[in-house]
């Protein structure tokens, strides 16, 4: 029996690559596409700090703007007490005795003290 042999001229050559689409996700398009979403990224972040920053100069400010507001309050409630406990003393004693040495008004202190439990 004859062995066979090539045929004259040889074989075809053998397909041995991908016959597939270039792929659109290349190495280069990747980094690109990540370093846009980053640049947009660490832009909100900034825009956001800077953000969070102006609020809280702004908070700043108007607490601020709130301090003399808040004293006058802070004073009406003092002198409102200092009249009471004078009336409250004079009801008492019959009559308003010198704590301190001058007529300058002194601020008064508080001080909380635990209450006494067994």
């Amino acid at each position: 029996m004859p062995q066979d042999m090539p045929p004259k001229g040889g074989y075809d050559a053998v397909q041995y690559k991908r016959n597939l689409p270039a792929s659109p996700f290349r190495p280069r398009t990747l980094l690109l596409g990540m370093g846009l979403i980053m640049t947009y990224g660490w832009y909100k972040l900034i825009k956001g700090i800077r953000e969070q920053n102006e609020y809280a100069r702004e908070k700043m400010w108007s607490r601020i703007h709130l301090i003399p507001a808040l004293q006058a309050e802070e004073d009406r409630d003092l002198v409102r007490r200092h009249l009471a406990d004078q009336a409250r003393e004079k009801e008492l004693l019959g009559e308003n005795i010198k704590v301190y040495n001058s007529d300058r008004y002194v601020r008064p202190t508080f001080a909380a003290t635990p209450s006494v439990t067994k």
